[in-house]
């Protein structure tokens, strides 16, 4: 499947900002799964970028601006060609062992509801690691309705859950954090993914990846109750939300801030 993805996110605020920082996660990666045909990363003229890779091996981008401004409009646009691995993750860089994403964070503590909720698709396994994660998104999904306005990005998990609704940033986190709670390593994933009238969620997309013992890395898109397929793009991942954000950033002063998000997903060729 071949995708053409647009991307802007203009940050406009109500007094002069004298410093921003910003770090951009942004650019996907070649993997047996995906190749990018063409991409580009338009950041201001007034701002200085020095590209890395951060710990997990995500492309980072680091966006310094050190003179007053009002506004700060970043542009991503490109073409990725897909294949579909019933989402099997193949040739990704793995920068850590399977049992480092045991870890805890704050937006993927288990409480005790995520613990239940665990145990309840453990029961309902048949006993095999496939079949648990699989279980494990069914029953996320299950407890979690989709629904835009009700979470933020520093919602946890437990939160989420006990609000009984969120978006697809929180099915990942509730998913991840009964894994880990079961002994599987699991990851948080973002990218794109291009939709049809039947799929939950934005284009710009998130989910989650599980360690699965004699198969390796599975996506999980909960949300749409589905492992990744050729109409999703493999951006970054990290522990949490925060460690594989497409943006976050500092800025000093600026007053009230106003975020404006516009992303497009689009089957085929480069849209005139």
């Amino acid at each position: 499947m071949r995708m053409h993805i647009e991307h802007e996110t203009v940050y406009s605020y109500d007094e002069p900002v004298s410093y921003s920082i910003q770090a951009l996660r942004l650019r996907p990666l070649d993997t047996k799964s995906q190749r990018i045909v063409s991409w580009n990363v338009e950041t201001p003229l007034y701002a200085s970028v020095r590209d890395q890779r951060d710990v997990y091996g995500n492309v980072l981008q680091m966006l310094y601006v050190e003179r007053p401004h009002s506004e700060i409009r970043l542009r991503v646009w490109g073409e990725v060609e897909t294949t579909e691995t019933h989402g099997v993750v193949t040739a990704a860089i793995e920068k850590f062992p399977p049992r480092f994403y045991l870890r805890r964070t704050m937006l993927t503590e288990a409480d005790e509801t995520i613990l239940t909720l665990a145990n309840a698709a453990r029961e309902a396994s048949d006993g095999t690691p496939l079949d648990l994660a699989h279980c494990l998104m069914h029953k996320t999904r299950d407890a979690l309705d989709y629904m835009i306005g009700e979470t933020d990005a520093t919602t946890s998990a437990a939160q989420a859950l006990a609000n009984g609704s969120g978006v697809c940033q929180d099915h990942a986190h509730v998913f991840i954090a009964a894994a880990r709670s079961v002994g599987m390593p699991a990851r948080y994933v973002s990218g794109y993914l291009w939709t049809d009238a039947g799929e939950q969620g934005e284009a710009a997309h998130a989910w989650a990846e599980a360690y699965v013992e004699d198969l390796g890395w599975v996506g999980f898109d909960v949300a749409n109750r589905i492992c990744p397929t050729e109409a999703h793009v493999r951006v970054a991942s990290g522990l949490d939300y925060l460690e594989a954000a497409p943006i976050r950033g500092l800025r000093r002063g600026g007053g009230q801030e106003t975020l404006d998000v516009r992303v497009q997903v689009a089957e085929g060729g480069a849209q005139q």
